[in-house]
C-alpha cells in the first residue's frame, strides 16, 4: 500500500494584480512582476486595469537583483 505525503499549502494573501481589459483575454499578472507603471497585457497587448486576488505568497527575486545593478 502506498501512502501519500501530506503537503502543506503555502500561505495566501490578498494582493494587487493587473488584469487585461479585453473581454477576450484572461491575462493577469502580480503587481510586483509588472515592468511598467501601467503595463500592457503580455498576451494580447491591450491595456491592463488594477484588481485584487487572493494568491499564494511568491517572492520576485529578479526585481531585487535588477535594483542592485
Amino acid at each position: 500500500m502506498r501512502f501519500q505525503q501530506q503537503v502543506e499549502k503555502p500561505p495566501e494573501v490578498t494582493l494587487k494584480i493587473w488584469t487585461c481589459a479585453s473581454e477576450d483575454c484572461n491575462g493577469w499578472m502580480r503587481d510586483n512582476f509588472k515592468s511598467d507603471e501601467k503595463p500592457n497585457c503580455p498576451l494580447c497587448g491591450h491595456t491592463m486595469v488594477e484588481d485584487e486576488r487572493t494568491l499564494p505568497v511568491l517572492e520576485n527575486f529578479s526585481a531585487v537583483s535588477l535594483k542592485k545593478e
